[in-house]
């Protein structure tokens, strides 16, 4: 039987693949943009509380934590007609709003300051649940934030959580198009590597 899973968002990218996510699970279990379940919806045979839990007898909240370095996709995420669906506090915006600059080390550099305030909210979403089966990181490893933050959190969700599953949906760049970020190349093979070393599954879009 399927358990909790959590749904890490990370940059532009990943936030943006999660937001299509939830829209998705929202319309196949019945869900309204608010989060509450629909007249027509099934009640307790679809499972879910792998992804959703319940804040109180009518709404669902995503097992879901929106992380970014710049602010642009999550305000405009927190202004669509599904910004009451997620928990406020399970949202992570660096305060000096600057992003990663489509650099892996920088991204990473980063990790190594706020991580704190970033497990702040992961661990406590993991104490909420009864059985944790792991996680789900959606990404860029072409991007700053994506690849270098996303990094830095692989490895600290591997010490941290060593029995539970970790799984990427990881974005790679558009090989038949030209990129103006010229260190994409390097930001992927610095991902990769440790996409290798700390990720049971990885799916590749």
């Amino acid at each position: 039987m399927p358990r909790e899973i959590i749904t890490l968002q990370l940059g532009q990218c990943g936030n943006q693949i999660g937001f299509e996510f939830w829209k998705q699970l929202c319309a196949e279990h019945g869900i309204s943009p608010e989060g509450i379940v629909e007249e027509f919806a099934t009640e307790g045979t679809d499972r879910k509380d792998v992804f959703f839990y319940q804040a109180d007898d009518e709404h669902y909240i995503p097992r879901a934590v929106l992380l970014d370095l710049e602010p642009r996709v999550i305000h405009s995420i927190l202004n669509s007609p599904y910004a009451k669906l997620y928990n406020p506090e399970n949202i992570y915006l660096s305060e000096h709003g600057g992003g990663a600059g489509n650099n892996w080390a920088s991204g990473f550099s980063q990790g190594e300051k706020i991580h704190e305030d970033i497990f702040d909210i992961i661990d406590r979403e993991a104490d909420g649940s009864d059985s944790l089966e792991g996680f789900v990181l959606c990404h860029s490893i072409a991007g700053g934030t994506g690849s270098g933050l996303g990094s830095y959190l692989l490895e600290r969700l591997n010490d941290r959580y060593p029995k539970k599953l970790v799984q990427t949906y990881s974005v790679f760049p558009n090989q038949d198009e030209m990129s103006d970020v010229v260190v994409q190349p390097y930001n992927s093979l610095l991902t990769l590597k440790r996409l290798t070393q700390n990720a049971d599954c990885v799916v590749s879009a």
